[in-house]
């Protein structure tokens, strides 16, 4: 999938609204994983600090593919991924010294590839459709 004429000139309410989504998937993989884990703690404090190595990346991965040009693009959300869950990890194990083990490695790419793209490939598949 390309980027598409829809997909170019792009609003700045476009621009928020993938802003939004985006850190909403890295919140949302963070709680649900602190859940999974029983993980105790103030909800708000404890959520921000796992979340902050990704929610960074996020962000330079959102400089790196320059996102505000095409941010609802398949091709942004692949960047965009890409730079999450390796900046992430970078800074998760050597910035904020927490583990990386393999398995978390996996599900953390895993879900961030399915709520960083897909939602993508669906507002392109719909804006195809009109």
């Amino acid at each position: 999938m390309s980027d598409t004429p829809s997909t170019s000139v792009t609003s700045s309410r476009t621009v928020q609204i993938a802003a939004v989504i985006d850190v909403v998937a890295i919140v949302v993989f963070v709680m649900l994983g602190r859940k999974s884990h029983h993980e105790d703690g103030s909800f708000a404090a404890a959520t921000l600090r796992v979340a902050a190595p990704f929610l960074i990346a996020l962000v330079a991965g959102w400089v790196v593919a320059r996102a505000w040009k095409a941010p609802t693009s398949f091709n942004t959300g692949i960047q965009i991924w890409l730079v999450t869950i390796v900046g992430g990890m970078l800074l998760r194990r050597f910035a904020f010294s927490k583990g990386t083990a393999t398995p978390f490695i996996i599900v953390a790419s895993t879900f961030t590839l399915v709520f960083l793209v897909g939602w993508r490939m669906l507002w392109e598949w719909r804006a195809a459709r009109r």
